[in-house]
């Protein structure tokens, strides 16, 4: 029997008054003269369980902002594009003018049914992630296949996309369609692409025969792209053989480019068709599309032009001391950093203040980009005897006439 019952049976069969049963079963008097109440109103229902939730939410999200979450899942989705959590709301924040946390925006798509359970795929918490410091310190390649379409929608002939990704920045520098990928045309993007980004300090592939011989025996010497690397001073570099998760960001953005592809209304059926749909996706991907490796979920284009680029190593090792930070511009605009032992603080203004950054130092040169977009906020040449590197801008706010 539950206290309930038995507290309306002391009133109403034994005869005892509020207090005294309050005292019996330890529970306030009040609460005793509410059940009483909602006894003689009632009846027998007085005693069914009763929902806790409380009659107004004033903290609860926008009916409009959960239509807004749900519509851009659709759309991201039916786009072929990702449709995260993460990635909703960087679009909201960043289109919508809309910051919700990433465990509402998931709350919300599951009470809808937008999410399917997958109990068995792996944790993120399990992986370990590794990544170029700078850009163009590796470039990561490898080829895919993709079916074209004929007019009348059947299957057509199977074709190869090679890609060259930067690894720091998942940058992708050069995606074009062929119908086999060869020595020579290897050769050939990659001539391409450092042509358009500059030469890289290393790269990075399988053990296919258009990147490597070194797994043939010895046999027929060096191909075009080993010899290209040579010439070049370029250190080259292969995955162990069966480890293919080593090339993994360009294996996953092979994954998210097909996913793109399959989701076009209109399949190319020429290999003209799939490079014109390759570039449209290369400038949404670069430009647009946050990615969520990258710190706050910044473009690739972004994460690639905010940091100094890498270059071949010839004997020059230690002549320049260069170093990359991240750190927050605090509260009056400041960021600090440690030159020699001693600590300098840099004025930002206070328009950044709270703003994620990269300090990029090349010896007593600095450079402060803010994270998330690339913005270049300050360029100066450390003084080493002060202790504050000043903006050069008079104190207060900005004027009107200067904003």
């Amino acid at each position: 029997m539950s206290k309930a019952r038995l507290v309306i049976t002391a009133l109403f069969v034994e005869g005892q008054t509020a207090s005294e049963v309050a005292a019996r079963y330890g529970v306030h008097r009040a609460w005793v003269y509410k059940l009483k109440a909602r006894y003689l109103a009632e009846g027998e229902a007085a005693f069914e369980s009763r929902s806790r939730r409380p009659k107004t939410s004033p903290r609860a999200t926008p009916a409009a902002t959960v239509e807004l979450v749900l519509a851009l899942r659709k759309q991201l989705a039916e786009t072929g594009l990702d449709a995260g959590a993460d990635t909703i709301g960087w679009h909201l924040q960043h289109h919508h003018q809309t910051t919700l946390s990433r465990a509402t925006i998931h709350r919300i798509l599951t009470r809808h049914g937008a999410v399917v359970p997958d109990p068995g795929k792996r944790p993120r918490s399990s992986y370990l992630r590794f990544c170029a410091e700078l850009p163009n310190e590796c470039w990561q390649s490898d080829f895919t296949h993709y079916r074209l379409t004929r007019p009348d929608g059947s299957p057509g002939m199977d074709v190869e996309i090679i890609t060259w990704l930067d690894d720091h920045s998942r940058y992708a520098l050069h995606v074009s369609a062929h119908a086999r990928i060869t020595g020579p045309i290897v050769v050939t993007s990659f001539r391409e692409t450092v042509a358009q980004h500059g030469i890289p300090a290393s790269t990075l592939t399988d053990n296919g025969m258009v990147y490597t011989t070194r797994l043939s025996g010895g046999k027929g010497g060096r191909n075009g792209l080993e010899t290209e690397l040579r010439k070049l001073n370029i250190v080259q570099k292969n995955s162990r053989p069966n480890h293919p998760t080593t090339c993994g960001k360009v294996e996953r953005f092979q994954q998210t480019l097909k996913k793109w592809l399959r989701a076009q209304p209109v399949q190319p059926a020429t290999i003209a068709e799939l490079q014109a749909l390759l570039e449209v996706f290369v400038d949404e991907y670069n430009h647009r599309r946050p990615h969520r490796s990258l710190p706050h979920r910044a473009t690739p284009a972004a994460a690639y032009h905010a940091r100094p680029k890498a270059g071949p190593t010839t004997d020059r090792t230690g002549e320049v001391h260069h170093r990359v930070r991240t750190d927050r511009i605090d509260d009056t605009g400041v960021v600090t950093l440690r030159v020699n032992g001693r600590l300098h603080h840099i004025g930002i203004g206070r328009t950044h203040a709270r703003t994620h950054v990269l300090l990029l130092v090349h010896d007593l040169q600095i450079r402060v980009v803010d994270a998330a977009t690339g913005e270049l906020l300050r360029e100066l040449v450390l003084d080493p005897t002060k202790d504050y590197q000043p903006t050069g801008r008079p104190p207060g706010p900005v004027p009107k006439r200067n904003r």
